[in-house]
């Protein structure tokens, strides 16, 4: 299945952006009359026949489409400090996105040793990722946000902080149900601090701990997400 992000389409007639053309047509050596398949990010699959294999304008008509293709059947919000490495982080992106996420937010705190990442690079890695596996949805990516902030923002009973400290002992499963959207806050490779263990405390953000190792923030991040999908198979159907 050879399946292009096309978040602009409007209409049964499409033309691929240049990069996408030229992929189209020299790389998958596609032609008129193949069949190929639009994701917008926002759920619809579109079906679609090459009118016009053109290495720059790359006409499609589209003949059908299906709306909610790959939506998932809950809700993935992970909320994480991004490292100095910036490969690691968008390693964990590109997992997530496979795996299966709504949402990422990344965290500005105290220990963060990065103060600001570039977004459209990200969201590059999550689409590739998206296509890669098959998604319909492109998730949520949000810019660097102050962790005082973002933890307002939260709905509490929803919201977990995995942190190192003595009191972090009950797993995401104790805490997990099937109907609710779920959000994890993951810290940066110094930990939270303190004061923002806190602070998400005094909201009534309940930590948890993601196992007896100590991981790594991207590690961590991934973890949380492949556990809340695990989860989820577990329990929805008991549900």
């Amino acid at each position: 299945m050879h399946l292009f992000y096309t978040p602009d389409i409007a209409t049964d007639h499409y033309t691929l952006s240049e990069d996408e053309s030229k992929h189209c047509t020299r790389v998958l050596r596609l032609q008129q009359g193949d069949t190929v398949y639009l994701v917008d990010g926002r759920g619809v699959r579109y079906t679609a026949i090459i009118q016009d294999a053109h290495q720059k304008k790359c006409q499609l008509q589209v003949i059908d489409k299906q709306i909610e293709y790959g939506k998932l059947p809950y809700y993935v919000h992970i909320a994480v400090a991004p490292t100095k490495n910036m490969d690691r982080i968008e390693w964990f992106v590109e997992k997530a996105v496979e795996i299966g996420v709504s949402a990422i937010t990344f965290l500005e705190c105290e220990h963060s040793e990065r103060k600001q990442l570039r977004l459209d690079r990200v969201e590059k890695i999550a689409v590739s990722a998206m296509k890669q596996s098959q998604k319909g949805f492109m998730p949520l990516l949000n810019d660097m946000t102050p962790f005082q902030h973002f933890i307002k923002t939260c709905i509490p009973e929803d919201t977990f902080i995995a942190h190192l400290e003595d009191d972090a002992t009950k797993s995401i499963r104790e805490y997990y149900r099937p109907d609710r959207q779920h959000c994890i806050l993951i810290g940066p490779e110094g930990d939270f601090s303190h004061e923002e263990i806190q602070a998400a405390y005094a909201l009534g953000i309940k930590p948890v701990t993601l196992g007896q190792s100590r991981l790594r923030t991207e590690t961590a991040a991934l973890v949380a997400c492949h556990t809340l999908n695990v989860l989820h198979d577990i329990y929805a159907p008991l549900s």
